[in-house]
């Protein structure tokens, strides 16, 4: 049995620049270096424990949070670390943001600068790390601003705020059974597995396309109390099953890392909700727009799939700030425009004795007995 040739990364990238004939190679420079960054990555949640990296960046500092107001892990920092070093040194960047960094970070003086920004959440699910659960890593490239490029100046963050609509490329690895490398560069969606063997990422899912039906959804369901009434509907009429308004059973999952819920929806369909809700009126949304909501909804709607806040198509929003948080909605596209239908639809009053909203309800309020 001949075994069929795989190409490399690099290959891959080599090929796509081919539709540019004018291409300098610094973007291929960036997105490779980009790669080295999350196989180190890999590499130090791969000995866990063994490598001293689990737990908190210090041991006498346990409250050690980020600009989010959010407990940083060591491989929080460990990983943000990667990027920065593994990418400012070659040319091609003006600056860099990252969930992990309260302003914008500048590339050193005595380096070049380029043309591109760089945005990242380096460890998406950190909080899972301690508990062996999948995680990954979540990347952006924009294109900085001419009057940046022409002058050279340093980054301010209304630079970085672009819609997603214009992004270059986005990409996430996933730190699981096996290493894999999510990209897109506007011309689809391709996965590499990293090779042990070889320290190489290898296309081995060369055009990946999300199902436009679906059986599955992933909500964090005890935020049930917070959601927006079309949000609600959405999940219950989910939830009645075949003898419901859907007429067929769904499945629920919620694994918390979005990296890990968005490449199931990848490989095999569903759909994701992490919506806009009440819990904490000074925060529209859980996710980050920049470095988190962009880039995967760039790669869902370049495999096909749809991506909304519910209210209008996730990449047409402008944004307004660096770590500015968003409600989400992804996933298979007959099932995300059903949840906007609803929201566009006006408020219908709720039957209080339909058994979905009664007291035996999934997600019923526990009384006193």
């Amino acid at each position: 049995m001949v075994t069929p040739r795989r190409f490399t990364l690099t290959q891959y990238l080599i090929e796509q620049r081919r539709r540019f004939p004018g291409a300098s190679g610094d973007f291929n420079a960036l997105l490779l270096d980009l790669a080295l960054a999350c196989k180190a990555i890999a590499r130090s949640v791969a000995f866990g424990e063994l490598g001293g990296v689990l737990g908190n960046p210090a041991a006498e500092v346990s409250t050690a949070v980020n600009v989010q107001g959010e407990q940083q892990k060591k491989l929080d920092v460990i990983s943000n670390d990667y990027f920065t070093q593994m990418t400012e040194w070659g040319g091609q960047l003006a600056g860099m943001a990252s969930e992990e960094m309260d302003e914008p970070y500048q590339i050193p003086a005595t380096l070049q600068r380029g043309k591109y920004l760089l945005v990242f959440d380096p460890l998406d699910g950190s909080s899972n790390i301690d508990v062996n659960v999948t995680v990954g890593s979540i990347f952006s490239v924009l294109r900085a601003p001419q009057e940046v490029i022409d002058s050279g100046r340093d980054v301010v963050e209304a630079d970085f705020l672009q819609p997603g609509c214009q992004q270059l490329a986005a990409g996430y690895a996933l730190y699981g059974p096996t290493t894999m490398l999510i990209l897109t560069v506007g011309n689809g969606v391709a996965g590499f597995t990293l090779d042990p063997n070889l320290g190489q990422f290898m296309l081995t899912h060369p055009d990946i396309r999300v199902p436009e039906d679906t059986q599955e959804f992933a909500i964090n369901a005890s935020n049930a109390r917070f959601w927006e009434a079309p949000v609600k509907r959405y999940v219950d009429e989910c939830l009645a099953g075949k003898t419901g308004p859907r007429g067929k059973d769904f499945n629920m999952r919620w694994i918390a890392s979005m990296v890990a819920e968005a490449h199931r929806i990848l490989m095999r369909g569903g759909i994701f909700m992490y919506p806009r809700d009440t819990k904490d009126l000074a925060k529209p949304g859980r996710l980050r727009l920049l470095y988190e909501a962009n880039p995967v909804g760039f790669i869902m709607e370049q495999a096909g799939a749809r991506v909304s806040t519910g209210r209008e198509p996730l990449l047409n929003v402008q944004p307004t700030a660096l770590h500015q948080r968003i409600g989400l909605i992804f996933g298979s596209k007959n099932e995300v425009e059903r949840i906007e239908r609803y929201h566009a639809e006006p408020a219908k009053a709720v039957d209080t004795h339909h058994p979905l909203f009664g007291e035996r309800s999934l997600f019923r309020e526990e009384v006193a007995l």
